[in-house]
């Protein structure tokens, strides 16, 4: 979202300043669909020119302080939510103006582009792919922005965090979870529509960005033609989309927020700082198996440690296995009272949900070793 679409209009109501800032955001997009080729479209490599123009200037603007001037003293979970609605109003806007010029020939014409061309490029395209870039410039900056509210720390320079913001702007995950979400997340009647927008395929592992462009513009060929008791689909699909994919968005990251805030606390309150780390991990591999919560918050408390207390433990960075005989002898080294080694392991085993049989025995183990006075 541009600064216009971003701060324009707070109530649900379409309004001309929603619609002005729709036309403007439009007109940008629309310069930017001129400048493609054919072979862009088709070879997905739209999605990676989108990416450049939609994020570099945006990343370097919008930071939390930006929020914080606009928002001051409102608490996240509530400038989530406004915007989330924002975005989803301004994309089912855009649908609208798109849905009037859609006919049954953009659907034809995109499995016979041809050449390398902008001016090959069939207006019927065109109009596809103005509606598909718009929806998905905003849901991109939408997730980023939710990500910098949360104050979940994003460096899109870097691949993985890339990746990590491609996947949970459009809803991408292995498995049922997230198109079951989406189900749920919509009116009765349009969730087989959406439903069918979600079964697109699900992209795996392969993080190309044109393998991206590729999948977003195939699932999005749905929108064409078809209506859904008397309203556009352009239109349901948009709002609702976006919708999905905000609140898809919110779930991740105030979840990793979480996540970090629990790192956070422990290392703060740590008068074992080296220990705190074995038996987070002794807890965390008491089953043998690593929830994406626990590696998540083991990540954090070795950053914490090593930033707030100074501490790098090379041993465990290189360990295999953990033997728990060896923790009990660090921790029989150990002086003074150790009962924040017992909070950190209750927290530790909560992180991922409820706690485990293997969890709660060794947090009993280390119960007995934390009252040894």
């Amino acid at each position: 979202m541009t600064e216009a679409v971003i701060d324009a209009g707070a109530g649900d109501a379409d309004t001309d300043a929603d619609r002005e800032a729709v036309e403007q955001e439009r007109s940008e997009i629309s310069e930017f669909v001129k400048g493609l080729s054919s072979d862009d479209i088709k070879s997905g490599n739209w999605f990676t020119k989108l990416c450049a123009q939609a994020m570099s200037s945006y990343t370097a603007k919008v930071d939390w302080q930006y929020f914080q001037e606009r928002y001051e003293g409102v608490p996240p979970d509530g400038i989530v939510d406004q915007r989330i609605k924002m975005a989803a109003r301004y994309a089912a806007l855009e649908g609208g103006i798109s849905a009037g010029a859609y006919t049954a020939a953009v659907a034809s014409t995109i499995g016979t582009l041809g050449g390398a061309s902008p001016a090959t490029v069939p207006a019927a395209v065109a109009t596809l792919m103005v509606d598909v870039a718009f929806t998905t410039r905003l849901q991109l900056r939408l997730a980023y922005d939710i990500a910098v509210l949360y104050q979940v720390p994003l460096d899109l320079s870097d691949p993985d965090d890339l990746w990590k913001l491609i996947r949970v702007a459009f809803t991408i995950k292995s498995g049922e979870v997230v198109r079951e979400g989406v189900v749920k997340a919509v009116p009765v009647v349009v969730r087989p529509v959406i439903k069918r927008f979600y079964s697109k395929g699900v992209l795996s592992a392969a993080k190309g960005l044109p393998f991206v462009g590729k999948y977003l513009l195939q699932r999005n060929v749905i929108k064409i033609g078809i209506p859904v008791v008397g309203v556009p689909l352009a239109v349901v699909l948009n709002r609702y989309t976006t919708l999905v994919a905000g609140r898809h968005a919110q779930a991740v990251f105030r979840n990793e927020a979480r996540v970090i805030e629990v790192a956070e606390g422990l290392s703060k309150r740590s008068r074992h700082p080296q220990s705190m780390l074995w038996v987070a991990w002794l807890v965390i591999r008491a089953n043998r198996k690593i929830a994406d919560d626990e590696a998540l918050l083991m990540r954090h408390l070795v950053r914490l440690v090593r930033e707030q207390h100074q501490v790098v433990d090379k041993q465990l960075a290189r360990l295999v296995d953990i033997d728990p005989a060896e923790v009990w002898q660090r921790l029989d080294a150990e002086p003074g009272d150790l009962s924040d080694l017992l909070d950190v392991a209750e927290q530790v085993a909560a992180v991922d949900g409820d706690v485990n049989a293997l969890e709660k025995a060794v947090i009993s183990d280390l119960r007995v070793r934390c009252h040894r006075g």
